[in-house]
């Protein structure tokens, strides 16, 4: 058996050891030393945000039981997509399948915030009411499923190999978690790591309820596509202590912090534009 053949038998528990292992260090981090208080019980949140989390990972595995991997080993078998018909060095094509995948997840967000219907689907993201390691997981099914769907047909059209797949995974998930993080870096080390990685201070500013602020730092991983595409915004107006997260129009934890209420919450309410990257903003209800 080969190594590749390896990785692909256990990419389930390379993924969820790495998933388990960062959450529990970040939850440990946050507890130690919060940046900002919470204003909802996080009993109450990380159940609902943890019971959505085991929902849409039972639907994934359902509907796509080879998931992206096993698509990843069809597109090899096959010759199908770029990195399968183009001869590349395997340490090139890795570190450009990685990099290429999180520019598709970075312009699906951008997607999801340009386009109404989508957006009904993205804001049960953003209208968490507080800013945790469950937020970087805490998606409606709908928008999962989807993802999914995108996720396969970049890996077609790319060819990567198998084990790029699974890194790029592990990394996303990885990085999910310790950017919706609740701590601080030193402000030093916070420079330096958003040249590449995007920091829990960074991406903390995407979930502010101003418009301007939410409509940009879109990146999970790396920081360069918002830098390249002017999207980068470094601190929000009121400081991460005085900044408000959420959605203006919905502050009920009955219904944004419930997992009822989050399976709903793109059904309520009506659809709106939402133009991205604006300059000049008005007060609205609605993100």
């Amino acid at each position: 058996m080969s190594w590749q053949d390896l990785v692909l038998e256990n990419e389930l528990p390379i993924r969820l050891g790495f998933f388990f292992g960062v959450f529990a260090v970040m939850a440990a981090w946050e507890l130690a030393a919060p940046r900002r208080r919470l204003t909802v019980s996080r009993t109450l949140r990380w159940t609902s945000n943890l019971g959505l989390v085991f929902l849409n990972s039972l639907v994934l595995r359902l509907l796509f039981p080879a998931a992206a991997v096993g698509v990843a080993a069809l597109a090899e078998e096959r010759d199908w997509g770029l990195f399968n018909l183009v001869e590349a060095p395997f340490a090139v094509a890795v570190l450009l399948s990685v990099v290429a995948m999180d520019f598709v997840i970075w312009l699906q967000h951008v997607v999801f915030h340009a386009i109404p219907v989508l957006w009904r689907l993205h804001r049960v993201h953003h209208a968490d009411l507080d800013y945790d390691v469950t937020t970087g997981a805490r998606f409606h099914t709908i928008e999962i499923i989807l993802s999914m769907l995108i996720k396969f047909a970049t890996i077609v059209l790319l060819g990567p190999p198998v084990v790029a797949v699974v890194i790029f995974e592990v990394l996303l998930n990885a990085t999910a978690m310790f950017n919706h993080g609740n701590v601080k870096l030193p402000a030093r080390l916070d420079r330096a790591l958003r040249w590449v990685l995007v920091t829990p201070d960074m991406h903390r500013v995407h979930h502010s309820v101003e418009d301007d602020e939410a409509n940009s730092n879109f990146g999970f991983s790396l920081t360069w596509w918002d830098r390249l595409f002017g999207t980068y915004r470094d601190q929000p107006r009121a400081g991460h202590q005085g900044m408000t997260i959420g959605i203006h129009r919905y502050r009920d934890p009955k219904l944004v912090d419930r997992l009822p209420g989050m399976l709903a919450l793109p059904f309520v309410g009506p659809i709106t534009g939402y133009a991205i990257n604006r300059r000049q903003w008005k007060n609205s209800d609605e993100k």
